[in-house]
């Protein structure tokens, strides 16, 4: 009897980051950077994973946990992260996120030249960016016709759900089939296109073969699950509420109907009754 579990899902952000988050796999990370980057070659010499919260500014603040958050030999932050699901406010998290990584390398008094360069990187298993079927869009402050304005900011989508089943021989092809796939066989295809895939790939197998981690995946998908309901039963709470009041102004807007109707027969009882006293003036005349 075969009892080997399946492999893990590299989607999931907790095996993501285990994955290329750790800094024992950082050529793993640069691998799979260079695939998506058109930055040189030079900066992944020495990359350094970092604590990947957004610091808070004030109890208020709002923050999120990046998957994966690493600095360039230039000190440039470059910030991985997965996103499952696509909400309509993904788009102004991912951009707020961004400026948060740029306004916390200031402190009180510093030059403006302090600032080093952010470029986001947001893989989503969602159709993200609904125009064109390409899979991976560069967004940086250029004009419409590809003046840059700078290139301190850089936001890169790669749309897991555009990926094409057919190889088109790039790097990033690659790696986002790995993203994507949890077929074992079609992965072991995948493990022949690179020492570092075929890294890759065997730190995937030795964390899906780890009790310990499926516990801790196990739980978290729980944790994703339970807080998926809570949002889902909120919003059918919202959307019932709401039910109730339109129920409620379309019954006082029948009501105010019958009320006119009413009028309406009053007023054509007594438009009769006048026109029937004319008639009785008149033959009496």
């Amino acid at each position: 009897m075969d009892n080997k579990k399946p492999l893990l899902p590299v989607k999931s952000d907790f095996v993501f980051k285990l994955i290329f988050g750790d800094q024992r796999n950082v050529d793993i990370l640069a691998d799979f950077l260079k695939s998506v980057l058109d930055i040189p070659d030079d900066e992944y010499d020495r990359l350094t994973i970092v604590d990947p919260h957004i610091k808070k500014e004030s109890e208020d603040d709002k923050y999120g946990i990046l998957d994966v958050k690493v600095h360039t030999v230039s000190g440039a932050v470059v910030h991985v992260e997965i996103q499952l699901r696509v909400a309509p406010e993904t788009k102004a998290r991912t951009i707020y996120s961004q400026a948060k990584l740029v306004t916390e390398q200031m402190a009180s008094g510093q030059k403006w030249s302090v600032i080093k360069r952010v470029i986001s990187i947001v893989i989503t298993d969602e159709v993200f960016i609904a125009e064109g079927d390409k899979y991976h869009h560069q967004f940086r402050h250029r004009t419409k016709d590809g003046v840059e304005f700078s290139d301190l900011v850089e936001i890169n989508t790669l749309d897991l759900s555009k990926l094409p089943p057919d190889d088109d021989s790039t790097d990033l092809w690659s790696w986002m089939k790995f993203i994507k796939s949890d077929d074992e066989e079609g992965l072991d295809v995948l493990a022949q296109k690179s020492p570092r895939m075929k890294k890759a790939i065997g730190v995937l197998k030795e964390l899906s073969a780890d009790e310990r981690t499926r516990m801790l995946y196990e739980k978290q998908e729980m944790a994703r699950m339970d807080a998926e309901a809570i949002v889902r039963a909120e919003f059918r709470g919202v959307i019932a509420e709401k039910d109730a009041a339109l129920a409620e102004k379309d019954a006082l807007i029948a009501a105010k109907d019958a009320a006119l109707t009413d009028k309406d027969a009053a007023l054509a009882d007594k438009v009769a009754l006048i026109a029937e006293l004319r008639a009785r003036l008149g033959e009496g005349e």
